[in-house]
């Protein structure tokens, strides 16, 4: 493969991951609110001026959630396309699927608390 389209493999690559994420954020409640709780913390973060570690972690902690629920939507998705009627190993799945993303959120929750308790519960 000669570098011209190397290059243009990769950018076409970019085109397609944007897409999947407008197509997300467009049509997807649950990448909606993790996107409104993104902020939110974004926002809380500049106000308490976290230090550049917990900025990191905290990044880290809404890149994940918000992966996981795209991840989620996918697999929900082929379910839906593949039998769209209930089935009990469709739900089974579904429902993996979701305690992934509860593992996340649960994760994304304790990070959370270690970066601004301190800050909201500091002692002056």
């Amino acid at each position: 493969m000669n570098k011209k389209n190397f290059i243009k493999s990769r950018l076409n690559g970019f085109y397609y991951a944007a897409k999947g994420a407008w197509i997300l954020i467009k049509s997807e409640e649950s990448i909606q609110v993790q996107l409104t709780v993104a902020i939110a913390v974004t926002a809380a973060g500049f106000y308490f001026k976290i230090t550049p570690v917990e900025w990191m972690m905290q990044c880290l902690a809404i890149g994940l959630v918000i992966s996981i629920e795209s991840l989620n939507t996918a697999v929900e998705e082929i379910a839906n396309f593949i039998h769209p009627d209930f089935h009990n190993k469709i739900g089974k799945i579904k429902d993996i699927a979701a305690g992934a993303v509860f593992f996340a959120a649960l994760i994304a929750i304790i990070i959370a608390v270690f970066i601004y308790w301190p800050y909201i519960f500091q002692k002056n």
